[in-house]
C-alpha cells in the first residue's frame, strides 16, 4: 500500500525507486483512503541513520491494507550526531513533542548501538523511556527492535538483558511458538538475521507475563508481545535488514581486523553465506592476514563479489503486515488517535484477541 512522502526525505525516493509505491501528498488528498500515521524513532548511529529509514519503509510499504501511511521520523537530540546526520535530521525529521500533539496509530521504536555496560547510562535512555512511557498510554501499538526491546523489558519489568559468551550473528531458523493474530499466515518455520551481544530469554519473558510469539532453539526468542497481545511488540531479530546487512556487518570486521583493532579475524555470521561464497571469503582471509603481517596494504574487501540469498524479508512483511492491519482495526477513522487512550497496558484486549 502506498507510503505518503510528507517531506522531501531522501530515503521515499529511494523506496521508490526500488519499486515501492509512494504518493505526494497532494495525489494522497485527493483520494478517499483511510490513514495510518506511524512514528519512527530513529536511534541508529550515523552510518545506519538513513539505511534503517528505507529497511522500516520496506516493510510498512510492504504492507496490503487498504490505507495511507504516513511515515514520521524523528531522533532524540540527546544521541551524538556528526554534522551531516545532523543536517539530515534537522531538514527531514520530525518534533517528538509535535507529533505527541498531533497524535500516531502505530510507533516503531529501533535499536541502537550500544556503547556502555549499562543500557541505562546509553544517550538514547531517557528520551527512549519518555517514548515508551508515553506510547503504552496513548499509541495502540509500538514496536520495539532488537536494544528497543532491550531498554523496555528493564523499564517496565526491571529485567536486565543477559550477555551472551559469543556474538550472537548470523540468519538462524525460528518456530512459531504460539497462535496469534501477529503470526497469522506465518510458516511454522521461517528464518530471521540476529546481530546483538546480549539477551532476554523466553524464560524471563514469560515470567514477566508477556507472550512468546517466535523462537529459535539456537537464537532464542525473536517475537514477543506484552500480556495484552498488542500494546508492545518486541523484537530481538532483524527482520528489517536487507540481503547485505550482515555482509557489511561482517566487513566491518573486517576492516576492524586489518587497521589492528581486533586481534583474531573475524567469525563468518552463522548460517549466512552460500556455499559459492566461502571461497571468495577464504581468499581473501589469506590475503588479509597475510597482508597484516607484513604490514602492508591489503586489497579493498570484496563485497560486490560475494553473493547472498535473503531468505527472512517475505515473512518479516507478513507479520508488519498482520501489526499493522491489527492496528488498522483498533484506530479511529477520523481520528489521528487510537480508540484506546489511557487504557493499562496490562488489560487485555478481549475484542481483539
Amino acid at each position: 500500500m502506498p507510503i505518503v512522502a510528507d517531506t522531501g526525505l531522501p530515503s521515499f525516493e529511494r523506496f521508490r525507486r526500488e519499486g515501492g509505491e509512494v504518493l505526494s501528498p497532494d495525489r494522497a488528498g485527493s483520494q478517499d483512503i483511510r490513514e495510518l500515521h506511524i512514528g519512527l524513532m530513529n536511534n541508529m548511529p550515523d552510518a545506519a541513520l538513513e539505511p534503517t529509514e528505507r529497511q522500516f519503509l520496506r516493510l510498512v510499504g510492504g504492507c496490503n491494507r487498504i490505507a495511507q501511511f504516513y511515515v514520521y521520523p524523528f531522533s532524540p537530540p540527546q544521541v551524538p550526531r556528526g554534522e551531516r546526520a545532523q543536517a539530515h535530521i534537522q531538514q527531514y525529521y520530525h518534533d517528538f513533542s509535535q507529533l505527541k500533539e498531533a497524535g500516531l496509530d502505530a510507533l516503531i521504536v529501533t535499536g541502537a548501538n550500544p556503547v556502555c555496560a549499562q543500557i541505562s547510562d546509553e544517550s538514547f535512555w531517557e528520551p527512549m523511556c519518555e517514548t515508551l512511557d508515553w506510547a503504552v498510554q496513548n499509541v495502540t501499538s509500538t514496536l520495539c527492535a532488537c536494544l528497543a526491546t532491550h531498554a523496555a523489558f528493564l523499564h517496565f519489568h526491571g529485567i536486565e538483558r543477559q550477555p551472551l559468551a559469543a556474538k550472537r550473528w548470523g540468519v538462524f531458523s525460528h518456530r512459531v511458538a504460539l497462535e496469534h493474530p501477529l503470526v497469522r499466515n506465518v510458516n511454522t518455520r521461517f528464518d530471521v538475521p540476529h546481530s546483538r551481544w546480549n539477551d532476554i530469554s523466553a524464560a524471563q519473558m514469560s515470567g514477566a507475563s508477556q507472550l512468546v510469539l517466535a523462537q529459535s532453539a539456537e537464537a532464542g526468542v525473536h517475537l514477543a508481545t506484552s500480556a495484552d497481545g498488542l500494546r508492545l511488540v518486541f523484537f530481538q531479530g532483524h527482520p528489517e535488514y536487507d540481503n547485505f546487512s550482515l555482509l557489511k556487518e561482517y566487513k566491518r570486521e573486517v576492516n576492524r581486523f586489518l587497521a589492528g583493532e581486533i586481534d583474531d579475524y573475524p567469525p563468518y555470521p552463522d548460517y549466512y553465506f552460500t556455499e559459492e561464497a566461502y571461497p571468495i571469503l577464504e581468499a581473501y582471509q589469506s590475503r588479509a592476514v597475510r597482508a597484516r603481517a607484513q604490514g602492508v596494504a591489503c586489497d579493498e574487501f570484496p563485497e560486490q563479489q560475494v553473493p547472498v540469498d535473503n531468505t527472512w524479508g517475505d515473512t518479516g512483511k507478513i507479520i508488519f503486515n498482520n501489526w499493522l492491519g491489527t492496528v488498522y482495526q483498533l484506530t479511529d477513522r477520523d481520528r489521528r488517535r487510537p480508540f484506546m487512550p489511557g487504557v493499562d497496558p496490562s488489560e487485555p484486549l478481549a475484542h481483539i484477541f
